[in-house]
């Protein structure tokens, strides 16, 4: 017994409480990297498509145009005075033209309409510095605008009151002052919305911001604000948040403030091929300077769209399946025992041990509704049951065993719907627990749950021969029937006479259960057959004579088994179950035997902490009560108590320790401890 060990374990919430600390801060590093990672964005622009369909229709002169009072060329290549009105030809063009925005594998944060993007601040608006003059919209083709949430920052520069926009490309040097009022219709000044005043909504959903000036984090800082802020709420191009921001109360970034762009290019581009919808000349004239002074912003998104399309062409060329994910768990395990003078043992010979148990599952489903279990596991874990240890079935772990560090196949079966049943058909590793409910706090776990092989599930009848077969399970609301038969993993297998499927060791299982959100219930019967060399009825826990109450001779049992949990909330579980055992002796001799045991189980969710749970176990292990070789005389209790301590989504810390009195049914026994602290990782 090392006492260093048992001091540690002691002092563990302590220690637990400082890894808490440091693995938030941690966690909140990576959440953080991982934010400022997944803002990057990107989006395809149609903003050459505009700048060809505005270079075509300035470029066409039409014989009836009026003079204009000024002059806008809409591409620098045009000349000023080649500026006309669109005529029905000039429609036509621009109704031939699609958009080139591509965003079938961007990721969005935002909504657009017809493009999705990510904006942070809203935008001003702008008055108009000419007249207009609409533009005749011809054909029917229709196109799906793109775009994508964006996240590089660029600190933007304040306006003062005036603002001085100099002349397009072509246009002759005419100073326009733009005042940082609303044109009329707009709705007034920009007033930011206190956040506290926004109404709560689910972060799932979303709704349309018809106007800018509902986004809380809008800075009116420029003319290209106030443009983009008369073209949203013209044509509806940028839908935000439903609690009216964009997120992170921060200033727009040139590039976000490009996507913003780009998606209006994109609407304006569907609005331009749809009949009976009307783009003014101002608004191209705007869109195309707004072109120009954001085009080394657009050029770099569509170098980010191309590198992601790259990235994610390779991903998909080198993904290891389609169907098949991969789910994982490691556990280390530090354990020792103080068993005062043990089992036939003149004095304690256990020291604190260090083990772990590696699972890779490969979960593959063909139709969604279905499932291919293939487990992968490496195992070493002390087995205190052994004569050098403690010489009990009582003391051992949870997930004890050994298979020499290698990896071996522990689980192979295929589970899928028939209509309202749920079939489990399997070779290798499929075990009474899975084909049925247990109805048990800490029952669907052994990494998670109780530390002790016993506090896990009803021995009498979820434990036993098992590894190969079939079982079938109806579902009938709450009401639940389940019937299986599962054969030694060992004998399955084996051709050799008194083995294979149905000659040797092999279990058959019925069900009737009630699962209801606040109580289960489940009435479990287990006919039980062990052959002479394999003789172990409740699977390795509680007293040897209850595993062979007539040593190896071939046995034959009824295994009845009533397991209830009551769960009135999240926090708070209480249940616990009973099992009968009517063994028979089959060759050499006639002998009968009454085996029992039962439980209490109590956890306590979210205990101190979201995610962690106080866990304790109270019961008597498998004991014969009544027999015609031999029974047990005195009796036997376990005593459990554990804390899981959730550190993250994936890592858990559980420190615990039982007590064993009066092992092996014997008062005459010491007392039996058994301290574990346990760390899974899950992945």
């Amino acid at each position: 017994m090392n006492r260093t060990f048992w001091n540690l374990l002691l002092v563990s919430p302590a220690i637990l409480g400082l890894s808490s600390v440091m693995s938030a801060t941690a966690i909140a590093a990576e959440v953080t990297a991982t934010a400022e990672a997944n803002q990057l964005a990107t989006a395809q622009s149609s903003e050459s498509k505009i700048a060809e369909i505005v270079g075509e229709i300035v470029a066409e002169p039409v014989a009836a145009a009026p003079a204009a009072p000024e002059n806008l060329a809409l591409n620098s290549s045009v000349e000023a005075a080649q500026t006309p009105v669109v005529n029905e030809a000039d429609a036509e063009k621009l109704a031939s033209i699609e958009p080139e925005t591509s965003a079938a594998a961007l990721p969005t944060t935002l909504q657009t309409t017809g493009s999705d993007i990510e904006l942070a601040a809203p935008i001003a608006p702008v008055s108009a510095a000419a007249p207009t003059e609409p533009l005749a919209a011809a054909g029917t083709a229709e196109s799906s605008p793109q775009a994508s949430d964006l996240a590089e920052q660029i600190s933007q520069t304040d306006a003062p009151g005036k603002i001085e926009v100099p002349a397009v490309a072509s246009t002759p040097a005419t100073k326009v002052e733009i005042a940082q009022t609303p044109a009329a219709g707009m709705g007034g000044p920009i007033v930011p919305v206190a956040p506290q005043a926004l109404p709560a909504q689910p972060s799932g959903t979303m709704s349309q911001v018809t106007s800018v000036t509902q986004l809380s984090d809008v800075r009116p800082t420029d003319w290209a604000f106030q443009a983009l802020q008369s073209l949203v709420e013209r044509y509806s191009c940028i839908v935000g948040y439903p609690d009216g921001t964009y997120r992170g109360n921060r200033a727009l970034t040139r590039y976000e403030f490009a996507a913003g762009v780009n998606a209006c290019l994109d609407q304006i581009t569907q609005l331009i091929g749809s009949t009976g919808n009307l783009v003014t000349r101002d608004d191209l004239a705007i869109l195309q300077r707004l072109q120009e002074e954001f085009a080394a912003e657009l050029a770099t998104l569509r170098g980010r769209v191309d590198g992601l399309e790259a990235r994610t062409a390779e991903l998909e060329a080198n993904q290891f399946s389609t169907t098949t994910k991969l789910a994982g768990e490691a556990i280390f395990a530090v354990s020792d025992t103080f068993v005062g003078d043990g089992i036939r043992l003149e004095d304690d010979r256990t020291v604190t041990n260090f083990g772990y148990r590696v699972r890779l599952n490969f979960n593959t489903s063909f139709t969604g509704r279905d499932l291919l279990r293939t487990r992968l596991q490496a195992l070493n874990v002390a087995n205190y049951s052994a004569a050098t240890a403690t010489g009990t079935n009582m003391a051992r772990l949870a997930f004890d065993g050994a298979e020499n560090s290698n990896f071996t196949l522990d689980e192979l079966y295929y589970r899928f719907p028939m209509g309202k049943a749920t079939v489990f058909v399997g070779p290798k590793g499929l075990d009474l627990d899975e084909i049925a409910d247990q109805a048990s706090t800490f029952g669907n776990s052994t990494s998670n749950g109780s530390l002790s092989r016993f506090g896990v599930r009803n021995p009498a009848v979820f434990r036993g021969p098992q590894g190969a077969g079939a079982s079938v399970s109806f579902n009938l609301g709450s009401l639940r029937a389940t019937a299986g038969y599962l054969a030694g993993d060992s004998d399955a297998p084996n051709p050799a006479d008194g083995r294979g499927v149905f000659d040797g060791s092999f279990s058959a299982l019925g069900q009737i259960g009630f699962f209801s959100r606040p109580f289960d219930l489940g009435l479990t019967y287990t006919r039980k057959y062990n052959r002479a060399g394999d003789v172990n009825i409740m699977g390795g826990v509680g007293s040897a004579l209850a595993n062979r109450p007539f040593d190896q001779s071939p046995t034959a049992s009824d295994n009845f088994g009533v397991q209830v949990n009551f769960k009135p909330s999240s926090r708070f579980q209480i249940g616990g179950w009973y099992g009968y055992t009517k063994a028979e002796q089959l060759r050499g001799g006639n002998n009968d035997a009454t085996i029992q045991n039962g439980a209490i189980t109590v956890a306590l969710g979210d205990f101190a902490r979201q995610g962690n749970v106080l866990g304790f176990v109270f019961g008597v292990p498998p004991k014969v009560t009544e027999s015609d070789v031999a029974r047990n005389r005195d009796t036997s209790y376990h005593l459990e108590g554990f804390y899981r301590f959730q550190v993250n989504d994936f890592i858990s810390v559980t420190p615990g320790v039982y007590v064993i009195l009066n092992p092996e049914h014997n008062d005459r026994n010491d007392d039996i401890w058994v301290g574990l602290l346990r760390t899974t990782f899950s992945f």
